[in-house]
């Protein structure tokens, strides 16, 4: 989008401010579901300001207009506002207000601050309304603005609806609704909304493909001990898949739940206030209302022994593309053979071939040289880099599986490495196998084991400011709630069954980007007098790249547990990947002590 088309929208969203009483606008690219990934028809940031990155909020004034972000987009997010009269409010950084901080900071007594009141929860609303009250504002939950604007504006997404057999899901819906029923019973709680959606995926045992890369579906489900009632589109399902669906649900138009849900809601209510917009305020809230996290977000965070299953089988299928795919690359070539898209379609392609493969889990970032530098960086027809000097090329791809999801990323080096870039990919190897072996007892929180990814790299004074970890789901969000790894004091322990990354990077702008990621399942490990020990399985099966690594910086341990995963992954993927792939595998994962490299 050109910083031209930029500005004629943000006049024509002021225009429309004042036409409706507002100094200030807030746009933060979410859905009525608060979702991180959105449909078409939610990409607001995106069409107000030509950033298109997954997070970020926008801010506009009568004569001003701001762009938050966090450091995986502040590269990106320079050059997509560059001209369009946007600042770029880089977010954690020091001197830098929050959005809510600069508008206490700028507005004037009496000033009117609005935001589409189904794109901001009610726990936000709440806290940021009463802060600005305090400041003479007035926070103003109102229609989405954009609707005037937007004259090309998608419609609602409506796909269609296929069920997961149990056999697939590991438990029927009708036995995660009594778990939900059994645990409301505990708190006292007569009934829940449920607004994320793909929780709701998960409890109804659906999937569809309203949002791109995510196997989800616009709903809402109201649950009590009696009834529960599913809120989508009807004409999704084919007549075989709603005859099944109202065994256990009841399904009424997405549109009716505003009105339905007044008429249903009867007695206490459980939900989860960081999560259900604020257009529900007024019919949830009440003096003894029980608030906590979603009831099915904390069950589906921990898979059961048949979605593990079906994470491994995800892995091993991810393994035999990733070598199928890269024993057809010369790395030695750097002569414009290969591109960015090229690289990535080529894994993309064997991915293709596998059974039950559904898809990608999000677009894949491949990013060569300095585009590495850009966390989530997307390679266009315009930026595609062509592979013509020596560099690193950043992979971060994903599968969605009937039976699974993954989510991998390996640095794979073209030419010839500087000494600098083997000593950045050492440092974040180690950091990466530190997490991995991790031993810790129950119950530990994600945040106190974060510093292990970046020990190494703090002692020679370098870092990342991305999650070590997140969250991720079975064949739904690639970031999954509520656990994760990161600085942030997030209080939710770390249980069994949880699957998560391992994906320290470090990132230097104009020269190169590394990042290594596997995906880690929590289990049980040993039990002393000190209580239950947990660890980590490591799920993914693709080797590293073994010429980044200066074996002068490991220890004896560390060439141990390169090895003995490198052992593994030859083993579960000789017998599985294309002849043509063997001499490649068995080269990749050839212990470290007989490279010659000490």
């Amino acid at each position: 989008m050109s910083s031209k088309e930029t500005r004629d929208r943000l006049a024509e969203l002021r225009a429309a401010m004042a036409a409706n009483g507002l100094d200030w606008y807030i746009i933060n690219g979410t859905d009525a579901h608060l979702s991180e990934y959105v449909a078409p028809y939610w990409r607001t940031r995106a069409f107000i300001s030509g950033f298109t990155g997954s997070a970020g909020t926008v801010l506009v004034s009568k004569d001003g207009a701001w762009l938050w972000t966090d450091s995986r987009y502040f590269i990106q997010a320079a050059s997509q506002i560059e001209g369009s009269g946007i600042t770029l409010m880089k977010m954690d950084m020091e001197g830098v207000p929050t959005l809510q901080t600069f508008i206490c900071n700028s507005a004037c007594k009496g000033d009117k601050v609005g935001i589409d009141a189904s794109t901001i929860s009610i726990r936000d609303f709440r806290k940021d309304g009463a802060l600005y009250r305090r400041h003479g504002i007035t926070l103003v939950g109102c229609d989405d603005l954009l609707c005037g604007i937007w004259k090309d504006r998608p419609s609602l997404p409506r796909t269609a609806i296929r069920l997961v057999p149990e056999a697939v899901a590991g438990l029927s819906s009708r036995d995660k609704l009594a778990l939900i029923r059994s645990r409301l019973s505990a708190v006292g709680a007569d009934y829940t909304l449920v607004a994320m959606i793909d929780d709701i995926a998960w409890i109804c045992n659906m999937r569809a493909d309203d949002v791109e890369c995510n196997p989800v579906f616009l709903s809402f489900l109201f649950i009590d001990q009696e009834r529960a009632v599913l809120f989508t589109d009807l004409g999704r399902f084919s007549s075989g898949s709603l005859a099944q669906a109202s065994k256990d649900f009841e399904v009424r138009p997405y549109e009716a739940v505003y009105d339905d849900l007044a008429m249903l809601a009867h007695g206490l209510p459980y939900y989860n206030d960081e999560k259900v917009n604020s257009r529900f305020m007024d019919i949830l809230s009440c003096e003894d209302e029980v608030i906590g996290r979603d009831i099915s977000t904390d069950l589906k965070a921990c898979k059961n022994p048949v979605e593990l299953e079906g994470m491994r089988r995800s892995h091993l299928m991810d393994g035999i593309a990733f070598a199928n795919a890269f024993s057809k690359v010369d790395f030695s070539k750097v002569d414009g053979t290969y591109d960015e898209i090229a690289i990535s379609d080529l894994f993309a392609c064997e991915r293709a071939k596998l059974p039950g493969y559904l898809g990608p889990s999000f677009n894949p970032i491949s990013g060569f040289g300095e585009h590495g530098a850009m966390c989530h960086y997307s390679a266009s027809p315009e930026s595609n880099a062509r592979i013509d000097h020596d560099g690193l090329l950043v992979l971060d791809t994903g599968s969605q599986f009937e039976y699974g999801m993954t989510d991998l990323t390996r640095t794979l080096l073209f030419g010839e490495a500087t000494a600098e870039q083997k000593k950045d990919y050492t440092l974040t190897l180690k950091g990466h196998l530190a997490l991995a072996r991790a031993r810790f007892i129950h119950p530990t929180r994600g945040y106190q084991l974060d510093v292990l990814a970046k020990q190494f790299m703090w002692k020679e004074g370098e870092s990342f400011y991305h999650g070590t970890g997140h969250g991720v789901g079975f064949n739904l969000n690639v970031h999954e709630g509520p656990m994760r790894i990161s600085t942030a004091p997030i209080d939710v322990v770390l249980e069994e069954g949880m699957v998560l990354s391992d994906e320290p990077g470090i990132y230097k702008e104009g020269r190169h980007g590394i990042r290594i990621e596997n995906l880690l399942a929590v289990q049980k490990d040993i039990v002393t007098e000190f209580g239950q020990f947990m660890c980590f399985e490591v799920l993914s099966l693709v080797p590293y790249e073994k010429r980044l690594i200066d074996i002068s910086m490991l220890t004896s341990e560390e060439v141990g547990q390169i090895d003995a995963y490198h052992k593994r992954v030859y083993e579960e993927l000789v017998d599985k990947v294309e002849p043509s792939a063997v001499d490649w595998l068995r080269e990749a994962t050839r212990p470290l002590a007989a490279c010659g490299d000490k």
